[in-house]
């Protein structure tokens, strides 16, 4: 099933009645949002544009075919720093830029001649054969670098146009794919890692998230949608995919007649303007699951504000109509049904991330891993492939906190595999740090990032280990190296957004605005700023430090630190006592 759009009502200049020689007088039209559902098909900026002049999903060939042959030089810009995006390709950040230049220079001056790739993985499981092609490509191709995304996916650099061809063949081989991976499009999905083989799973989503990949991707019909649209797919009860974060979720839910279905939530986004996801309240039957999102993608693609960049998110049109209006339109427009009204399922005090050892529901167990701030490599991924197929596992999924979890080792093997584990830089019984904290890719290779991320955060872990060894509660910290929250800033504990601070000596250096008690599941919301509160870089295990050691100090027991955070004086909040 497609999803039917609306029909678009051609603009009007004059309304109905106009005088004859009235109407020969020009009237200005007014603009709008770019609405193509209310007749605004006209482009109001250069993206929107360089869609219309050509399907975004058809620079493959020119990949393939030129590009590939003739190399950097001879890429189109209009494909380069536009089209690419849709086969799962950015350009990466030169070297020798510090962040003061992120936002002084053009793009094309930020250009390096090597490409960031992201493979998706859409909540599949990844057999040793697959991870086995993961690590070789990334070890043959992309200089051994293959970060694990909070958004399923594999993310690799120095990538070559040379060489996508030939990595394309490799990754389609084992029923891999870059397509959409980035751009205006139906971006990677999340997927619960543990679906179909946990215990307390309320419902398997696999197959519906299998279905709406299959409709939707390389779908001329969803490759043109007003900005990225992010999907969250779940059947267990942790709400293991930050669903109050995606532009559409699926929550698993029990009606109480009808049994296991899903919840729909909508509208979930962070960035500059964060909103949590509203809930429609409703019971979606799995097999009805990829109609739902056809819906939903489909009044996004029509009625999605398509002028300014910063409002073309699906938050907010869902902000501005409110749910009631975006139901009504999703059944009378595009479903032609009635959803069945379901209250919303329970909130989970925290979601889960699967880190450990846990038995599944045949008997076998499933293995949590974490790698630091998601940073593995090619090496890393073809050993975790061996070891796969050394134990007989099913495979590994990844999860929606930069981790990963190997599903179906036998009962006998599982502390032997957390052994080996260890000696490829991954485990599974990590410290709070190492297990909590998430970082984005950063300046090292983002041209939007103003600090480093990654490295800063290893070194973070580390430190934090010493300092905290024995931590009793968990604290998440995320690190982001600019303001469009792509490791979640806002919803964690400690979330760190970089920016450019001065230090005590007046220099301009490496820094972070601060949020404080933000979090996901029973207590979502958006942490605490303080006023005129950044810190360095440099400064930052320390002020960690004083702010967790006023936590433990002042805490009620049982008391979350979010809900610390939200009573905390400020002398605790600004690190200014112990």
């Amino acid at each position: 099933m497609t999803a039917t759009p609306a029909t678009p009502a051609a603009p009007v200049d004059t309304p109905a009645g106009t005088p004859a020689d009235a109407q020969a007088k020009p009237v200005r039209r007014k603009r709008g949002e770019g609405q193509w559902a209310l007749g605004y098909s006209e482009p109001l900026n250069k993206n929107e544009q360089s869609k219309k002049d050509d399907n975004p999903l058809n620079v493959r060939a020119r990949i393939e075919n030129i590009y590939s042959k003739r190399g950097f030089d001879s890429i189109d810009p209009a494909d380069l720093r536009g089209r690419f995006r849709w086969m799962g390709l950015y350009t990466q950040r030169a070297p020798g830029f510090d962040g003061g230049k992120t936002a002084m220079l053009e793009e094309e001056e930020l250009d390096d001649r090597f490409f960031m790739m992201r493979v998706r993985t859409d909540g599949q499981i990844l057999g040793a054969e697959q991870l086995r092609a993961l690590g070789e490509t990334s070890t043959t191709y992309a200089r051994n670098t293959a970060d694990i995304t909070d958004r399923n996916n594999i993310q690799y650099h120095w990538v070559r146009v040379e060489d996508v061809p030939a990595i394309w063949e490799r990754l389609e081989g084992v029923g891999l794919i870059t397509i959409e991976a980035c751009g205006d499009s139906p971006r990677p999905f999340l997927g619960s890692p543990v679906a179909g083989i946990a215990r307390d799973e309320i419902i398997d989503g696999s197959s519906a998230l299998a279905e709406i990949k299959r409709r939707a991707i390389n779908n001329p019909e969803y490759s043109n949608l007003p900005r990225k649209f992010k999907t969250a797919l779940t059947g267990h009860p942790s709400h293991d995919v930050a669903p109050e974060v995606n532009d559409v979720s699926f929550v698993g839910t029990v009606h109480p007649e009808l049994g296991p279905g899903f919840d729909m939530w909508v509208g979930g986004g962070l960035s500059t303007n964060p909103m949590l996801a509203q809930k429609l309240g409703v019971w979606i039957p799995l097999d009805e699951v990829p109609d739902a999102w056809e819906g939903v993608a489909s009044i996004f693609r029509d009625y999605g504000y398509r002028r300014l960049r910063s409002k073309a998110r699906l938050k907010f049109l869902v902000a501005d109509w409110g749910l009631a209006k975006f139901r009504e339109v999703l059944e009378t427009e595009y479903l032609h049904r009635v959803l069945v009204d379901n209250p919303s399922p329970a909130t989970p005090v925290a979601q889960g991330d699967h880190i450990g050892i846990h038995e599944q529901k045949d008997g076998k167990f499933f293995v949590g891993a974490a790698p630091v701030v998601g940073r593995i490599d090619g090496t890393t991924l073809t050993r975790l492939g061996d070891l796969v197929a050394r134990y007989g596992a099913l495979g590994a999924r990844l999860t929606a906190y930069q981790k990963l979890v190997v599903l179906g080792v036998d009962a006998g093997d599982t502390e032997a595999f957390a052994d080996d584990l260890e000696t490829i830089g991954l485990t599974a019984r990590p410290s709070n740090w190492r297990r909590n904290t998430m970082a984005c890719t950063g300046i090292e290779f983002c041209k939007l990032a103003i600090v480093d991320t990654k490295e800063r955060s290893r070194k973070l872990v580390t430190e934090l280990e010493k300092r905290f060894p024995d931590l009793d509660t968990a604290i998440t910290v995320n690190v982001n190296g600019c303001p469009n929250a792509c490791a979640r800033t806002q919803v964690a504990d400690i979330g760190l957004k970089g920016q450019l601070v001065m230090d005590e000596d007046g220099n301009q250096v490496e820094g972070f605005q601060v949020h404080l008690g933000g979090a996901l599941g029973l207590q979502a919301n958006f942490g605490r700023k303080l006023r005129a509160h950044k810190i360095t870089s440099a400064g930052l295990d320390d002020y960690i430090t004083h702010v967790v050691n006023g936590y433990l100090a002042d805490r009620v027991e049982g008391e979350s630190f979010a809900t610390w955070a939200a009573r905390a004086d400020e002398v605790h909040l600004r690190g200014e006592a112990d």
